[in-house]
């Protein structure tokens, strides 16, 4: 899609849909912006009732849900329909306690889309590791997650 004013409206579309999904109303995420070129997405997640845990301060399953989805949806967007992406594997480091809002912003960049447009040219998987950041307010470091995602030429599209 390279129309940029399409690709506007399915940011905009995208964005709607994400803030009215019910497992991102009840945890209390809210996607903030997604950039019109579908390459940057802003999250917060304030804390809740539903989102809290036993100590009070945000649930670890929560921290890792307002971040599950976006790199995919990102590269989903990015690279087209002639590829097949999938989360593969993650990790989260808790760093301190999410005490009130927190924050994740994910991004991608051409390096990125050029290198596994190159891994995949002729076939094969790629694997990016791709890392985000939960931040509160104050910009100190909360969570950091590791993602691991497939990528991969869907089989018609792959070379002989």
């Amino acid at each position: 899609m390279s129309d940029p004013r399409k690709r506007a409206r399915r940011a905009r579309m995208l964005r709607w849909l994400l803030n009215l999904y019910p497992p991102y109303l009840g945890a209390g995420v809210r996607v903030l912006s997604i950039s019109p070129d579908l390459r940057h997405i802003q999250v917060r997640m304030k804390l809740t009732l539903w989102n809290r845990n036993y100590v009070g301060t945000q649930f670890g399953g929560s921290l890792y849900s307002m971040v599950d989805p976006f790199y995919m949806l990102l590269l989903i967007e990015q690279l087209g329909s002639e590829y097949i992406v999938w989360d593969k594997a993650a990790s989260i480091d808790f760093i301190a306690p999410g005490k009130g809002t927190v924050y994740a912003e994910f991004e991608v960049d051409d390096a990125l889309l050029d290198d596994i447009r190159q891994q995949t040219a002729g076939g094969k998987k790629c694997l990016p590791r791709l890392q985000v950041d939960i931040r509160d307010e104050a910009g100190e470091l909360v969570a950091r997650v590791d993602k691991t995602l497939y990528v991969r030429l869907k089989p018609q599209t792959r070379q002989a």
